[in-house]
């Protein structure tokens, strides 16, 4: 009797993605990975791809069940190249995506009055193909073209609402690569439905490509702080008592600058001085920037930057936060909000972009173009005591709608989807269900896990 029971699935994952400098993507893709290898059932094996060994050293940590790492700098080296394959794969991209992408490259060049030149989407050049996978997920801005059926992920698409955030260089790469991971990718996930919406909007996708899959608490993991090690941290860092708390990468969309100026309009206008810490690396082309605006604003004994910091150490920002503050003007979904919940911490934020459909009634929301504003919000969240005791239960409400083992049992649908391996009910479940919105969109409104969902 011949077995035909199908081959276990074997899932590539691209890491190749520097951990402590691209912010909130690293983030998500260390939850992913770390919840993927813990996962207590399933046939599936996946293989981490880092760039380096330096960075493969960063990610082993992180692996657990049926996971193992490839160092791609080191297995390349060693990689015979298919003849002709890279040549016919590169004159079938131009073919195809000159049509599709032209359009949007073109007024990009022609604004920064730059030499008008086709930049290629990469081709693998058999690297890929020899993981021996069966499917390939790009979970960052970045994609190849290769013979695996793929993932990918774009987060979000800030550089077509805030060009000027970004270089030349970068818009013509974004547009080069979003595009054609969108249009060519098997299936493309996002964190939102308003992510969702944004790109079939920009960029014509099937919506039914389009997969939402949520994120939750990234440093679940890391257990709950001691006293000790709240005095730790706070001697550790220097911190200052009842401060709040803004967690991100010195981006330009992050908004730190307004946050500033409504810092000090606080204090110069209404006598009210509120420390902020700051977490999160520096963005060379902004910092210089924004270390001389808080010393012009006076603001230095009263702005905290920290760095970088450890999940562990995070949590322990987080107990000893009186709040989050986030003024970010574009986020196709917060993590520091779902950590913030997680820690019972009364979050403010603005209004833009996915926010309101990730926050729903658990954030107080406000403009983050308006100092002002902020500056309301800032007060509010540190001295109305009745409001931060009704934000920190409607916080932790909405944080039982997200779960980090879940999301990564989303993620495994979608590869066994791609993969063309069978589903479980679970699996179609959690692919019809956008649990960010709450939507149910199928007539069984009750989980696999046996419990109702019901509509908002």
């Amino acid at each position: 009797m011949t077995n035909t029971r199908p081959q276990r699935l074997r899932v590539a994952i691209d890491a190749q993605v520097v951990p402590w400098r691209n912010g909130g993507v690293a983030t998500v893709l260390t939850a992913l990975i770390r919840a993927l290898g813990r996962l207590p059932d399933g046939d599936e094996h996946y293989t981490v791809v880092a760039r380096n060994s330096e960075e493969a050293s960063f990610w082993a940590p992180f692996l657990g069940r049926e996971q193992s790492l490839v160092d791609a700098e080191e297995h390349q080296r060693r990689l015979r190249v298919p003849s002709g394959h890279r040549v016919a794969l590169k004159r079938w991209i131009k073919r195809g995506l000159w049509r599709v992408a032209r359009p949007m490259i073109d007024p990009i060049l022609a604004r920064a009055n730059s030499e008008r030149q086709w930049p290629e989407v990469p081709v693998s050049n058999g690297f890929y193909e020899s993981l021996g996978c069966d499917v390939l997920h790009f979970p960052w801005q970045h994609y190849v073209l290769c013979a695996l059926p793929t993932i990918f992920n774009p987060h979000d698409l800030q550089h077509l609402h805030y060009p000027q955030f970004f270089s030349t260089r970068d818009l013509v790469h974004r547009e080069t690569i979003y595009p054609a991971g969108c249009r060519l990718s098997q299936s493309v996930v996002v964190g939102s439905q308003w992510a969702k919406e944004d790109i079939v909007s920009q960029y014509g996708v099937d919506p039914r490509k389009i997969q939402v899959v949520p994120e939750a608490p990234p440093s679940s993991h890391a257990g709950e702080p001691s006293a000790e090690r709240l005095d730790g941290v706070r001697a550790k860092y220097g911190l200052p008592n009842d401060f709040l708390l803004y967690p991100a990468i010195t981006w330009p969309h992050k908004n730190h600058l307004r946050l500033f100026e409504a810092l000090a309009v606080l204090r110069d206008r209404r006598q009210i001085t509120v420390p902020l810490v700051c977490t999160g690396s520096p963005h060379q082309p902004l910092w210089p920037h924004l270390q001389s605006t808080v010393k012009e604003l006076g603001l230095d004994g009263q702005v905290w930057f920290a760095g970088f910091v450890s999940d562990d150490d995070l949590r322990a920002f987080q107990r000893l936060a009186r709040g989050l503050i986030i003024p970010s003007l574009f986020e196709a979904s917060s993590l520091p909000i779902f950590d913030a919940w997680l820690d019972g911490v009364p979050v403010g934020c603005s209004n833009a972009t996915a926010l309101p459909e990730q926050v729903r009634d658990a954030a107080l929301l406000f403009d983050p173009t308006d100092v002002n504003a902020i500056g309301d919000a800032v007060v509010r969240i540190m001295v109305d005591e009745e409001m931060r005791s009704d934000l920190r239960a409607r916080g932790y409400g909405r944080l039982k709608d997200f779960d980090l083992m879940r999301t990564a049992k989303a993620y495994r649908a979608v590869y066994r989807r791609v993969g063309r391996r069978a589903l479980t009910e679970e699996d179609r479940w959690l692919l019809k269900w956008d649990w960010m919105t709450g939507t149910q969109q199928c007539e069984d409104r009750r989980s696999p896990d046996g419990q109702t969902r019901t509509r908002a």
